[in-house]
């Protein structure tokens, strides 16, 4: 065992914590799905979702009653190699047919398809009927308006009850919407409506953050005054929910979305397009820290579908569920929410607005009030929310919850046991997932029916061909740490990068022949738990000893007043290669001597002195992407000064500054 798997196994991550009761296991869409096809175990039931995709996408898409439009005559063609497979070819089918339009026809258009709640309070929802309703006008309107078959649409709006009729209308006549993060400034949005060559835009006069009026219509303008491409502006008054009117100036090139409803047109219908397995549903941008943002493409045969399958067998969606994941429309997570809940018939919960403001109970509030059932949050918020202490199901009733959600960055033991015990009181399951904005939902993660360990994944989720191996692309042996990789095509791949298939085989299918890499450094412990230990590109090498900085953040942010940390490497000369730790404390510390003693202590305690850092430096926070994750490349060359590269898609630039002036601070 080498020293980075020792250190791994010091993090008191060994013990099983939550097992699933006989009614849990009875009752789950995995089980009934196994019986069904008189499957014995999950192990069995994953061995035949990738030996034989031929059986297993028929039967779960069947199990989710996905109707098709043209019925297809092979399940995947692999002619043009594993780079580019053609799934259910000459097939067709669009996502509003068999994620709304089947509702209705099946009876269950009384069913709440969604419910929105502003930061003020304010609520607003919408059952499958009266989403088919909006999406049908709005549908109509779009197409006189001119949008045609495979026009890029951009959608930039907060986490309002819009994006639902507006995704599904768009994709009722085969345009193609390019998500962007509510929070993006003017150049960021630019980018990624200039690069899809977008010729429409639905934005927001504004939202509220924190008890303030973010004015988006300011942002837009900038962003579309670059963009020679966009023909009309369409704006949701959101503001105005509120029984303000702040004063917008408007143009020729804009048009308002409540216009568009209440406006009579000659067009009285318009069908459902048929959409092939290679045609866009929608291009999403990753956040792009390294390099240019990559425009991931997806279609009607990918992204709603996978979100559908995860949601089933992981998250245990079935139609009597309230959802909610604290999320944006412009990151995987919103979409996914969106597309996935309807597919399934359940209710997508979304909020506008900041998780602890006017306090740090709002999540818990939105819990209580709209009887959720399936909860999702980042680590990180966690994180943040745990700071404030006590037990808030003390407080508020939270006994709805009956699954907990994670995704977006690896975990820490001290956050992960405060969400499973003081919000899902011991007795959630939290389904660790983690895959991406190009995988269209999980590479692994964990399943209601299997026990957990902190942190853990219970393994590969179905329809996912997953290894770990080592540099040379050789799968390893017992609990050795490598690359996770992905060993055979899967539903919801994304199909390419908008106008760069190069890139695109380069990022995924050049490292090793007939292998995805995914860039996560990977390990599955001796009772068959799996955990990801970050990215494997922040990797150390310590004269000669391997260390992820999970390993070393787990271990810091056991210290009492570490709020959070981040590890990073820097050159040595006789080492190669050291850490440096970046540390947010839970409060104001006076003389940091004593603490960066004591997180040495820890360290060389729990890890050994091989991996003792250069410097423990105090920061107000870490550069973080709109995602939430922590930006340690961005971090590492802010610290070395060297060029950042894109910095357009942080949370706080601001933060570069301070990060830059540490090294010259001791």
């Amino acid at each position: 065992m080498d020293s980075f798997e020792s250190a791994y196994k010091n993090k008191g991550e060994s013990q099983i914590v939550w097992y699933p009761t006989e009614e849990q296991k009875k009752e789950a869409n995995v089980t009934k799905f196994m019986e069904k096809h008189e499957i014995r175990s999950y192990d069995e039931l994953l061995e035949k979702s990738v030996q034989d995709s031929d059986w297993f996408y028929p039967a779960i898409l069947e199990e989710l009653h996905i109707p098709w439009m043209n019925e297809y005559e092979k399940v995947v063609d692999l002619s043009n190699g594993k780079e580019l497979p053609t799934w259910f070819k000459g097939g067709r089918t669009n996502v509003y047919v068999y994620g709304l339009e089947k509702h209705i026809e099946n009876g269950d258009g009384n069913r709440i398809a969604l419910i929105w709640e502003g930061e003020n309070g304010a609520t607003i929802s919408k059952t499958y009927a009266q989403l088919k309703k909006e999406t049908d006008q709005l549908a109509i309107q779009l197409k006189a308006l001119g949008v045609k078959k495979g026009d890029r649409v951009g959608v930039f709006l907060p986490q309002i009850p819009e994006i639902q009729p507006i995704l599904f209308s768009c994709a009722k006549i085969g345009a193609v919407v390019i998500p962007c993060f509510s929070g993006f400034g003017a150049d960021a949005v630019a980018f990624r409506l200039r690069d899809g060559e977008a010729k429409w835009l639905f934005t927001a006069d504004g939202f509220y953050r924190r008890g303030k009026i973010v004015n988006m219509k300011e942002v837009s303008d900038r962003a579309v005054a670059q963009v020679p491409t966009i023909e009309k502006v369409i704006h949701v008054k959101n503001i105005q929910r509120t029984k303000l009117d702040p004063t917008f100036l408007y143009g020729e090139q804009d048009i308002f979305y409540d216009d568009l409803l209440n406006k009579k047109n000659e067009i009285m219908e318009v069908k459902p397009e048929p959409m092939a397995s290679d045609e866009p549903l929608m291009i999403i941008y990753t956040s792009g820290t390294t390099g240019k943002p990559k425009g991931t493409q997806h279609t009607h045969f990918s992204f709603p579908l996978k979100n559908a399958i995860d949601l089933n067998f992981a998250f245990d969606v079935k139609q009597k569920d309230r959802i909610f994941w604290l999320t944006d429309i412009g990151w995987m997570m919103g979409p996914w929410l969106i597309y996935g809940t309807a597919i399934l018939g359940a209710t997508a919960v979304i909020y506008e607005g900041s998780p602890d403001y006017p306090n740090e109970n709002r999540l818990w509030e939105l819990v209580e009030k709209h009887k959720i059932t399936i909860f999702g949050i980042a680590p990180t918020v966690i994180r943040s929310l745990m700071k404030f202490g006590g037990n808030v199901r003390e407080k508020y009733d939270l006994s709805t919850l009956r699954i907990l959600g994670s995704t977006g960055e690896a975990w820490n033991p001290k956050p992960w046991l405060w969400y499973f015990e003081n919000v899902g009181g011991g007795k959630c399951p939290i389904i660790n997932y983690s895959g991406g904005t190009e995988i269209s939902g999980g590479i692994l993660g964990c399943v209601p029916i299997k026990p957990q360990k902190p942190c853990s994944f219970n393994g590969p989720l179905p329809g996912m061909a997953v290894a770990i191996v080592d540099p040379s692309g050789t799968p390893v042996k017992g609990e050795e740490v490598g690359d996770l990789v992905i060993t055979q095509p899967f539903l919801g791949m994304t199909y390419s990068f908008w106008k760069d298939h190069e890139r695109y085989l380069n990022s995924y299918w050049r490292r090793w022949n007939g292998l995805w890499y995914h860039g996560d450094f990977a390990q599955k412990d001796e009772d068959g738990f799996w955990f990801i230990l970050g990215r494997s590109d922040d990797t150390m090498n310590i004269a000669g000893k391997r260390i992820g900085p999970a390993d070393l953040e787990s271990v810091v942010t056991a210290h009492p007043k570490v709020r959070e940390s981040a590890a990073i490497p820097i050159p040595d000369e006789v080492k190669g290669e050291v850490p440096v730790i970046f540390i947010v404390p839970y409060e104001k510390i006076e003389g940091k001597e004593t603490l960066e003693k004591e997180i040495k202590e820890l360290i060389a305690d729990k890890l050994g002195k091989a991996f003792l850092p250069k410097g423990v430096y105090l920061v107000d926070q870490l550069p973080r992407t709109q995602s939430g994750k922590i930006a340690r490349r961005i971090l590492r060359s802010a610290y070395l000064g060297q060029s950042l590269g894109d910095t357009s898609t942080l949370q706080n630039p601001d933060m570069i500054k301070q990060i830059s002036l540490q090294k010259h601070s001791n």
